[in-house]
Parts: structure tokens; C-alpha cells; sequence
């Protein structure tokens, strides 16, 4: 079965830290490619160590949005 998750990477200093929204999985890595490659393989060990995940769990992507807010 093929999953589609959602993928947010940061820069923190020299490294670019990958969090799967759905699952609360972060990795890093050196480049975004890197990082992201780690971030797949990090899901897919979290995904080994529980029971089938029912497909309604990732059936709805996660919403990316911004907002604006004036500060003193």
C-alpha cells in the first residue's frame, strides 16, 4: 500500500531537520535531499513497529497554512 505524507523541512544551522506531519517523525540531514531521504527511511522503521496502519488515518492530508500577526 502507498502512502502520501506531508513534509516540512527547516534549515537549523548546518542541517536540515524533516518532520513528517502525520506521524510526529523528524529526521535530518546535511542537504534537503538528505534530509528528506532520512525522513523516509525513518518513517518506514516507525511504520514496521506497529500493526497495519488503517488507510483512513492518512486518507486526509494535513493543511499547511500561514498567518500574519502584528507584533509590538
Amino acid at each position: 500500500m502507498t502512502y502520501k505524507f506531508t513534509t516540512i523541512i527547516k534549515q537549523e544551522g548546518k542541517w536540515f531537520v524533516a518532520h513528517c506531519v502525520e506521524l510526529e517523525v523528524v529526521s535530518q540531514g546535511r542537504t534537503i535531499e538528505q534530509a528528506q531521504k532520512n525522513l523516509k527511511e525513518a518513517v518506514e522503521l516507525y511504520l514496521e513497529d506497529r500493526p497495519k496502519p488503517k488507510k483512513e488515518l492518512f486518507s486526509h492530508p494535513a493543511l499547511i497554512t500561514t498567518f500574519e500577526l502584528q507584533y509590538a
